[in-house]
């Protein structure tokens, strides 16, 4: 089993100190006299490590091409002594180079592949995300002030919140939701590059980074209505928490949301179309960086797609289920990430037997349940005949497609901004396309089917980030340039209704706008003044707009005076500067 320097200079420097330090008692007093660091010193330290991270990255790499560059003299001047043996010697580097690229894929599958500055900055950025979303009181305590340390075991923040703080917040937010996932090691990993010339590698690494630089600006960030599950500090079920949301809304109420839905006015709140024990069973699980590994596939050489943790072809079938190590077969013994009612109950005695089968059939039939209310739309599913018509919309028929993928044995995929995919076994309300990167960016999201290695079906479903077929039409090219075998796969006929629902919502949207504006001319021939006063009313009246106003009219009038210059003649501005030189009279 690998082991770890880090972990081994943390061993050596605990047995130092419990021989040289007296044994100190752990009591509740001791504990409590640990003081974590302030929220200054906690941003001092991962801004810090950062820096100290970037300059071991530069450092390092200025020394191979420092290497590479006096082995590359070397051999040109010793070029008739050692022509013999340079052969051999290439030979060997390449020997070892496959050699500590093996060991260091094996470290990076088993959590080993960052330093001890990169976990650092890591857990500091989680630990201070964390403490953002927690649920923040509106009464403060008595005794909590501005500056006090909020412990990571509190569940709710009693300090006094001020503005700054709360956009601080907001930036914690909107920053876990717009990151790119990528991993230094992995970008710049070259083991595709073996064989090629430094100007192909040179040539197919620029490709490379343009690829990527293409589909970052094309990533498709969380869907809005399931901000709410990434922020939540038990990531809830999106859709059922908005259901919530939505009552808070309508209350009277001055509390932060998630502090009302858990322990303020609005806990004892239960809805019908939601109930408070679905609510707190669905929770959805989010892959740290190193769980995330067992989930990625790589494409061998034949094209087939295959698990990276062990090199197994892939094949989406029930005969596999979910584990703590990913994607595992039936009788495998490793436990579920979170075992159900119904596994815990196996485990007791067999006097039991009949009672565990009762609450297996219990359980099964909640979860039956949950799933049969997924993007449901009562309106048009109650409705008969012609009625259902009315309730016909581009959501409608968008929630239908997505109720086929809460059925049993659904396998899902996500495709980071470096085109790093990985797959999964989709448990509605347990395990979605958000559990991969943790609600952060994508390239591409949807299902997906695979027999023995071989890509058989996609479709571009994802009821979280919702990508539209552009994004599908980029992973699909983007998978036949990796080399995938395409040639029995087929599109889900959800793709063509997507492009059509694009279309007919594009053509919708233009057609309101050229109804506004000809309305809006109308209007202005008919009541010109009653449509300057509306304008006027619509304006922003704060002090910032006036002067954007101001500034955009400046510009406007420096637009149009270089435009009249432009369209002078040559002699027309000989004559403007004769007329502009000062006449000096005796």
């Amino acid at each position: 089993m690998p082991t770890s320097d880090s972990a081994i200079s943390f061993g050596a420097s605990t047995s130092a100190s419990v021989s040289t330090c007296p044994s100190v008692p752990k009591t509740k007093e001791y504990m409590d006299s640990l003081v974590l660091p302030s929220q200054a010193k906690l941003e001092h330290i991962a801004q810090v490590q950062e820096e100290k991270e970037v300059e071991a990255r530069r450092r390092a790499r200025d020394e191979w091409r420092r290497r590479s560059a006096s082995g590359a003299s070397d051999g040109i001047h010793h070029a008739a002594s050692t022509g013999h043996h340079k052969h051999d010697r290439d030979e060997a580097a390449k020997v070892i180079q496959k050699t500590f690229r093996g060991y260091r894929a094996r470290r990076e599958l088993q959590g080993y592949s960052l330093n001890a500055s990169t976990r650092w900055v890591t857990a500091v950025r989680e630990a201070q995300f964390r403490q953002g979303i927690k649920p923040h009181a509106t009464a403060a305590s008595p005794s909590a002030a501005d500056g006090d340390v909020l412990a990571l075991e509190d569940p709710i923040d009693y300090r006094p919140a001020s503005a700054r703080q709360k956009w601080k917040k907001a930036s914690l937010v909107a920053r876990r939701a717009g990151h790119d996932d990528s991993d230094s090691e992995s970008d710049s990993d070259e083991g595709d590059l073996e064989g090629m010339t430094s100007e192909e590698k040179a040539a197919a690494k620029e490709r490379r980074l343009k690829a990527t630089a293409k589909r970052r600006q094309a990533a498709r960030m969380l869907g809005l209505q399931y901000f709410l599950e990434m922020v939540d500090s038990k990531h809830r079920y999106g859709s059922n928490l908005r259901m919530y949301h939505e009552e808070w809304k309508k209350s009277d109420t001055k509390e932060n949301f998630f502090y009302w839905l858990d322990y303020g006015e609005g806990r004892f709140i239960e809805l019908d179309t939601c109930p408070r024990d679905r609510l707190e069973r669905e929770q959805v699980r989010y892959l740290s960086r190193e769980e995330r590994q067992y989930y990625l596939v790589r494409v061998d050489a034949e094209g087939r797609l295959c698990w990276v943790k062990n090199g197994a072809r892939i094949d989406t079938t029930e005969q596999f289920k979910d584990s703590i190590h990913g994607v595992v077969p039936l009788d495998d013994p490793t436990p579920a990430f979170a075992p159900t009612a119904s596994e815990n109950l196996h485990s007791q005695d067999n006097d039991d037997d009949d009672n565990d089968n009762d609450s297996d059939s219990s359980d099964e039939s909640k979860r039956e349940a949950d799933r049969a209310a997924k993007y449901a739309d009562p309106g048009f599913d109650d409705s008969k005949g012609l009625k259902k018509v009315t309730h016909i919309s581009a959501s409608t028929i968008f929630n239908q497609l997505l109720r086929k993928s809460v059925k049993k044995n659904t396998w899902i995929f996500v495709a980071d901004t470096s085109f790093r995919l990985y797959v999964g076994i989709k448990d509605s309300g347990a395990f979605q396309h958000s559990s991969f990167l943790q609600g952060s960016r994508i390239s591409a999201a949807g299902l997906i089917k695979i027999k023995k290695g071989r890509l058989s079906s996609l479709s571009p479903l994802s009821g979280h980030y919702r990508p539209p077929a552009s994004s599908f039409r980029a992973f699909v090219k983007n998978l036949k340039e990796e080399g995938v075998d395409t040639s029995h796969v087929s599109i889900s006929k959800s793709y063509t209704i997507l492009v059509g629902l694009e279309t007919y919502l594009k053509t919708r949207k233009k057609g309101k706008e050229l109804v506004g504006k000809l309305m809006h001319g109308k209007d202005k021939l008919v009541a010109p003044e009653e449509v300057q006063r509306q304008e006027e009313e619509k304006k922003d009246k704060s002090e910032s707009a006036e002067k954007e106003r101001r500034v955009l009219e400046r510009e406007r009038e420096r637009e149009e005076a270089d435009k009249v210059k432009r369209e002078m003649s040559k002699s027309d501005r000989v004559m403007e500067k004769i007329k502009s030189l000062p006449v000096h009279t005796k």
